[in-house]
């Protein structure tokens, strides 16, 4: 009769696989708690991106109607032909509905003369609180 060896199964243990499991969770979630302002970050470089767009299609404006929109035209005047007076002496719009939209869902601002830039204009977002006047505000000043 022969004796055969009974070799042992070699496999992970319950306590190694809990440990490896704790080290996986904090890598996911320091990288997580890293990650949590780049959507923010992302949306005030977006408005900024805007707002110098909006400057652009405002030069562009001035170039083809002789004028800038009046205040109470506002940047609907690059999307619309405005038909309060004074209307442009020649139009073509300048920038699609949903450009009027920050990434907040608020529309973007628009003063002439500017309360900022008082020889100019200001184009501005709201920011993310949607309240006129505080620190989140993005603008051409």
């Amino acid at each position: 009769m022969k004796i055969t060896k009974l070799t042992t199964a070699h496999g992970y243990t319950l306590m190694e696989m809990i440990l490896v499991l704790f080290i996986i969770s904090l890598l996911l979630g320091g990288g997580v708690y890293l990650m949590q302002n780049v959507g923010r970050d992302a949306e005030i470089m977006k408005a900024q991106a805007d707002v110098k767009t909006w400057e652009t299609n405002l030069i562009r404006y001035k170039t083809k109607a002789l004028m800038l929109p009046t205040q109470a035209q506002g940047l609907e005047a690059m999307v619309k032909e405005p038909s309060a007076e004074p209307k442009p002496k020649m139009w073509i719009p300048m920038a699609k509905p949903e450009a009027l939209m920050d990434p907040w869902t608020h529309k973007y601002q628009y003063r002439n003369p500017g309360k900022h830039n008082a020889q100019s204009y200001d184009v501005y977002s709201l920011g993310p609180d949607g309240v006129e006047g505080t620190a989140d505000d993005v603008g051409n000043w």
